[in-house]
């Protein structure tokens, strides 16, 4: 290794300590802080962030990336990745003033809080001014770069890099109209009963029966934890210290058991990133797309399977016996897979949920555009869910309220959710061929093949790879909804009989 990348990585590894410090209170936040803490909490954050850009963006960090691009050519080494990725992360981080990085910080801090509050008050006008800011910051950050086809692509870009606003709209065009019509095809066979989901289960039992499950995905709690957060997240301090966080709702309860897998799946991914990409922007995954690919896995593909039910749902009988008495797998199995257009995304259907974030992304790109403004939300979300999902909101707080993302300023980030539901159909098709027994080893409770599998083939990679170039490298195709389309029409004919 050259002097000069030794120097780099040096300086690139105290940037990660930074950024992991503010990952700690920022998840300390949402956990365990005090909320009269928060206007400190926004000055802690915003000072650590200035400093990580101001160190990361120095001349002698873009000095050493200029000698290091003529010394390491080849891009399919690590070294090659690394000044790679470090370079084009380097560029768009150099357009952004610290000062900025540092006002921003303070408005995502105050934006949480009130978000919080008016969630729980079911009142956007407490939100309003809050996320009136962090568009205007949105704005001000798309201005420090230049022009692009649309100006959405430069914060997708932050998440999914590479990828074109043109490009998500066009593979959610494709995608759209099949999903509307299996879900109108759905809507005219008969209904499924699912009432006894609703009931109300011990909290600790769900909490605990969702942890027994995550152990057995391989979740290690020596090197993680579950703690609970108004709204459930994943976060990762060090390869050897990732969690998760979690809900419980007394109108969804078996709600907390799904959620836990999806950020399992999370977890996974960076449980299972190269050690040897630690404090370097090679560690953990390669964009939000292929992450969620790995939470909505586990959370769907596995976890709302058939085998996967027929391993756990006799223990789940013997823990909760009075809910479910009298209530076959088969019934269990068919009301977990309940197609009902509902308000809230986190607990939508697998043939609704894409709906949910095409509305979001319509909305993020009028923010953007200029063509919608935020006093109008509450009218526009309540339109589109009309339009999308034939439902109106009762309330702000199950409307336009609730989500957190906007709360801390990240706009451009939901059309991968959906990009992520693509991609784990592609992954599952491919694992399918070289695992011919998966389906009984998952009725069997075992999951360490398929884990190892997600390992060896995406998780060990981490950034080294851009996202559809990891696709392409796994199933030979890049982001495509043809293989989701296959899994959601197969599964829903079986459940609904079509």
């Amino acid at each position: 290794m050259s002097e000069k990348l030794v120097q780099l990585k040096e300086i690139l590894g105290e940037v990660s300590d930074l950024g992991s410090a503010g990952s700690i209170l920022s998840w300390d936040q949402q956990v365990n802080m005090p909320p009269a803490g928060a206007e400190a909490r926004g000055q802690q954050l915003a000072t650590l962030g200035k400093i990580a850009q101001e160190k990361f963006t120095s001349d002698e960090v873009g000095s050493l990336l200029e000698d290091l691009k003529k010394e390491y050519t080849d891009p399919k080494t690590d070294e090659g990745a690394l000044i790679r990725v470090t370079a084009r992360t380097y560029e768009k981080a150099k357009s952004v003033p610290a000062e900025f990085i540092a006002e921003q910080a303070i408005a995502a801090t105050k934006g949480v809080e009130a978000w919080v509050e008016a969630k729980s008050k079911s009142d956007f006008s407490i939100f309003r001014p809050h996320l009136e800011k962090n568009v205007e910051l949105v704005k001000k950050y798309v201005s420090f770069f230049p022009p692009a086809d649309h100006p959405y692509d430069t914060l997708l870009d932050d998440y999914e890099p590479g990828m074109k606003t043109a490009e998500v709209r066009e593979i959610f065009g494709n995608l759209r109209p099949k999903q509307v019509a299996l879900i109108k095809a759905i809507s005219e066979s008969k209904q499924v009963k699912s009432e006894f989901l609703n009931k109300s289960y011990n909290e600790k039992k769900v909490w605990d029966f969702g942890e027994a499950i995550i152990t057995k995905f391989g979740y290690d709690f020596n090197r993680g934890r579950q703690d609970k957060a108004p709204h459930p997240f994943e976060t990762t301090f060090n390869v050897n210290d990732v969690r998760i966080t979690n809900r419980y709702e007394k109108n969804a309860p078996l709600a907390t058991l799904f959620s836990a897998m999806h950020e399992c799946g999370h977890a996974l991914y960076e449980l299972g990133s190269n050690p040897a990409y630690e404090r370097t922007p090679l560690a953990g995954g390669t964009s939000l797309a292929v992450h969620e690919s790995q939470s909505r896995m586990w959370e769907n593909l596995v976890g709302r399977s058939l085998p996967f039910w027929e391993h756990f749902y006799p223990e789940l009988k013997k823990t909760f016996p009075t809910q479910l008495d009298g209530v076959s797998l088969k019934s269990f199995y068919r009301a977990i897979n309940k197609v009902e257009p509902s308000f809230i995304r986190v607990n939508a259907d697998e043939a609704t949920y894409n709906l949910h974030i095409m509305l979001r992304l319509e909305i993020e790109i009028g923010l953007v555009d200029g063509s919608m403004e935020v006093k109008d939300l509450p009218e526009i979300w309540n339109a589109k869910m009309r339009d999308y999902l034939g439902v109106t909101p009762p309330n702000d707080s199950q409307g336009v309220l609730q989500d957190i993302h906007w709360s801390y300023g990240s706009i451009g980030y939901f059309s991968t959710y959906a990009l992520g539901n693509i991609v784990s159909a592609q992954l599952w098709e491919q694992i399918n061929k070289e695992i011919k027994d998966l389906d009984e080893q998952i009725r069997k409770g075992q999951f360490g093949e398929l884990r190892e599998w997600l390992r060896a083939k995406i998780h060990v990679h981490s950034h080294k790879y851009d996202p559809q170039d990891i696709v392409k490298k796994v199933t030979g195709s890049t982001i495509d909804s043809a293989a989701y389309v296959r899994y959601l029409t197969k599964k829903y004919s079986e459940v609904y009989g079509l």
